[in-house]
């Protein structure tokens, strides 16, 4: 059996949700075809080596630092809600090069794109006709924003039906755009949701993979009796250290997780979770039905995801500094307030494909509709 190549291509080196639908979808691909090679490349490493050390981190910086600055530009540069029908002349002049030698050495049979940027310069190369892969964009987010390449983009696999309709009215054809969600593991296995009635709230806390953001703030700041906090410290292993040390009485502290297995089981066992808006952490939450607070989401694209799951109903913003434990009490003491989430839950399921993502990917991987 002749081996074929399939590359997933997200973008800079840190741990973001573009890795891990890359990650979840790799796994999937090689589960239904032992003759496909599977490999994931950062497109700004590949091109540039260690520069990419320093790009992540002024990344990193100019969010923690001038988040306001970042916003406003991200919306600008990216979420300006203009035809998706264009070229973008500084990626092509940065990048272009050294996407077709990546293409010309690996001779991929598809191309999953998981960011942006590669997406965008594989339809500009597509239409071209120097490229002959399969390509795929697997959209990370709750919306999509205007750098994705569209017009050579073989499928698409977004996250709502709202995502569909703007494709289509771009001129995307609806049989190439499949409802599936924000792609994650398939360990995740759907859990209808069920009304809380009595007991002690079991709250999980999430700032990210990597402990960031402002959870230190966060539980400064919580003290009811009536909820458990269990944090998600990350690769923070300071916080984790120190949550330890302090011996909190309705605090649990986890490590790092690094099985998806071990993380489907901790959701299993709590009824809720606070964490900021990022597309994975949130896809996770969505499959398992659990309710969802978010608080502190980071200028660009998580106050976008914010603003979509108000839409969709399936998410709650909570204010850090007015009390966020007395909205995750009020609503768990609401029996309206949670069979109002169980049908806003519903809907979003309603909404994905019937067929799982395995067998919308053999399908994809034999060019069928």
């Amino acid at each position: 059996m002749e081996t074929k190549n399939a590359l997933f291509l997200p973008f800079m080196q840190i741990p973001t949700g573009h890795h891990h639908v890359a990650d979840a979808l790799m796994e999937t691909v090689q589960s239904i075809r032992a003759d496909m090679a599977c490999e994931k490349v950062d497109i700004l490493s590949y091109s540039y080596g260690n520069m990419e050390k320093a790009v992540s981190s002024a990344y990193l910086n100019w969010i923690k630092f001038f988040p306001g600055v970042y916003d406003r530009l991200y919306r600008l540069a990216a979420c300006k809600e203009q035809s998706l029908h264009r070229r973008n002349r500084f990626y092509e002049a940065m990048f272009l090069y050294f996407f077709k030698r990546l293409v010309t050495q690996h001779d991929p049979h598809i191309l999953i794109s998981t960011h942006a940027l590669p997406s965008n310069l594989a339809s500009s190369l597509k239409l071209k006709n120097r490229l002959r892969s399969i390509t795929v964009n697997a959209y990370t987010d709750f919306f999509i924003n205007d750098v994705w390449g569209i017009d050579a983009i073989d499928y698409h696999l977004v996250p709502t039906a709202a995502a569909k309709t703007f494709l289509v009215k771009n001129g995307v054809s609806e049989e190439r755009v499949l409802v599936t969600g924000v792609p994650i593991h398939p360990v995740f296995q759907a859990k209808e949701f069920k009304a809380k009635t009595a007991g002690t709230i079991k709250v999980l806390v999430t700032g990210g993979s990597l402990g960031a953001g402002l959870i230190r703030k966060l539980l400064s700041s919580l003290s009811s009796e009536a909820i458990h906090y269990y944090v998600l410290c990350g690769k923070n292993e300071s916080l984790h250290r120190e949550l330890l040390s302090k011996q909190f009485d309705n605090v649990t502290p986890i490590p790092y997780i690094d099985h998806k297995a071990e993380m489907n089981a901790i959701y299993d066992r709590i009824d809720a979770v606070l964490t900021k808006p990022g597309g994975v952490t949130i896809s996770e939450c969505l499959m398992k039905q659990k309710p969802i607070f978010m608080y502190a989401p980071l200028p660009g694209q998580e106050k976008i995801n914010a603003r979509e799951l108000n839409r969709l109903g399936v998410a709650m913003m909570v204010d850090l500094h007015n009390n966020p434990e007395q909205e995750i009490v009020r609503f768990f003491g609401s029996q309206r307030e949670q069979e109002n989430y169980r049908k806003q839950i519903h809907d979003y399921h309603r909404q994905l494909e019937d067929r799982p993502l395995s067998e919308l990917l053999v399908n994809i991987l034999n060019n069928r509709h």
